[in-house]
This record gives structure tokens, sequence and C-alpha cells, in this order.
């Protein structure tokens, strides 16, 4: 199917799914996707009201995965934009909605930043979100996320992210999203990682099976891609005793990212709960500002 025709089919469920009204998106009670066999109401994410958690069938994937909206609390989710959180090595979506609610709750309860959404989604444990045989977590986010995204009111008018963000190899396959909406010509209006899992030897790489071999690693590899990112607005964090620090500074020398910070910490949550609270607020900064939110 041509890009124009997605397009088309996105916007016809948008309306199809506003005409029907999603109030129940207000109370966590999500629209059934179409995907899903039988449609299954999302549900809120142990006591945290403004999360919820529902599962669709990915055919990108070929399975089932579960997918998490995390919204501020005390506002209406119908309508907002969304950044998109990918997830970790052997991280599933889940692992996205720790601190990453409160922290968002609190930034536009503050008035710092306007209120938007975040998203995750189940990518495979050792994917680096990029192709394998049977599964395709990165089409599942260009194709799929957007379909899903406009069946709930949410996202751009043909329910694309605005943003996105990741940490460790959620970190890798962001920037590897970013580089893909930029060929596909519709360029997110911002990016942020998190430790990003940037190596810099094939001998390191090649330990975590995530690769056919170095020729497959070495195409998408954000480290020799920094000029197919563009000119898209790039927040970067990066504890210095990370183990991925050497990569991350080299990828800051070469992107010169409008944040690049790092500080001391480790490849861990107590870092993590350092970064991510200003990652939501660089991520919130660019809401309305770039070339996505043109197109709505």
């Amino acid at each position: 199917m041509r890009h124009g025709d997605h397009r088309a089919r996105r916007l016809i469920t948008r309306r199809s799914a506003l005409s029907a009204g999603l109030a129940g998106l207000a109370t966590l009670g999500l629209a059934g996707d179409a995907l899903t066999d039988p449609p299954r109401r999302a549900v809120p994410l142990a006591d945290q009201v403004n999360v919820a958690v529902e599962q669709v069938y990915s055919r990108a994937r070929n399975q089932p995965v579960e997918m998490v909206t995390m919204f501020p609390k005390n506002v209406d989710p119908r309508g907002l934009q969304v950044c998109l959180m990918l997830h970790g090595r052997f991280g599933d979506a889940r692992d996205s909605a720790g601190g990453l609610p409160a922290w968002l709750t609190a930034s536009v309860a503050a008035g710092r930043i306007p209120p938007y959404a975040f998203l995750a989604v189940d990518g495979g444990a050792n994917s680096y979100w990029h192709r394998a045989p049977g599964d395709d977590p990165m089409w599942m986010l260009l194709d799929e996320v957007p379909h899903w995204l406009a069946q709930r009111g949410l996202g751009d008018r043909w329910g694309q992210p605005f943003a996105v963000s990741g940490i460790s190899m959620g970190g890798f396959g962001a920037l590897l999203y970013t580089r893909r909406r930029r060929e596909q010509g519709h360029p997110v209006d911002a990016a942020g990682v998190v430790s990003p899992a940037l190596l810099t030897s094939w001998r390191q790489m090649r330990k975590r099976r995530a690769f056919v071999d170095e020729a497959a690693w070495a195409e998408l590899d954000p480290l020799r891609h920094v000029d197919a990112l563009g000119d898209v607005p790039l927040g970067v964090w990066c504890g210095t005793d990370d183990r991925f620090i050497l990569g991350t500074r080299r990828f800051i020398a070469r992107a010169d990212p409008e944040v690049a910070s790092t500080t001391p910490g480790g490849h861990n949550s107590r870092y993590y709960r350092k970064a991510l609270p200003q990652l939501v607020d660089f991520i919130g900064a660019h809401l309305g500002t770039g070339t996505s939110t043109s197109r709505r």
C-alpha cells in the first residue's frame, strides 16, 4: 500500500473513532483496536490512574504486544500529541511506566510544558528495534503505531507521534526511528535518548547477538549515520560511568545536540531518575515547534 493510502486510511479511521466517541479513553477505557480479536479494554497499571495498558496484535511482529499509554493526571487525554518511549534490552513496555507518568504530571502542573502523552510498546528483548526474520519492531512503530493512535484520537491527524525517546537499546532504536521518519519525509519534532546503547566496535556488538553480521549493524548504527538525522532537535543524557559513555561522547561530538548532558552516574535506574525528568521537559518544549505539527 502506498504511503498516501496509509494516510487516507488513518484519517478515515481517526474520524470514525472520534465520531463514535472516545469518552472511554478519559476513564482508561481506551477504544478497542481493530487488530485485536476480541478487542480488549485498557486497564490502569497498578494504582496509576494516568497509565493504561492494553494488548494489541502486531502483524509486523507476528505476535500480541502490550501498549502502555501515559499521560498527565487531571488532563483529558483525548487529542494529546504523543512521544514514543522505547524500552531497553530485555525490557518491555511496562518498564517505562515507573516514574515517567509522575514526572510528566509534575512538569505539566508546574506550567513548564504543555500536556502530551508517552506511548510504550513491546519491541522485543534483544531486537535493537530493527527487523529480524518474522519480527519487525521498527515497521510496527512506523506503520502500525500511527494506526493504533489514530483509532484512539491520539497523535497528529494521521496518528503520528510528534517525538521519540528511548533508554539504552531504546536510545539506539529512537535514533534509528528518527532517521526512518526523516527518510519517509515526515521528521519528528524532537528526539531524546538516555544512556543510548552506542557501541564503538563490532567485537562488542557481536556479543549481543542482535545483528547477523557487522555489515547489518553498520547499516543501522546511529554513530555512522548522524547526517541522516537531519536538523531534528536532539537531547542526549549519559552517565560518565556508563558502559556506553564512549559511544555517546562520539555521537555528541558528531551530532552537536541541543542538549548534551554527561554527568556522574552509571547505566542504572538511579541515573535514569535524574535524566528522565529533564528529557520530559526537553520533549515538551518542542511540542508544536517542528514540522510534524504543521501537518495537523
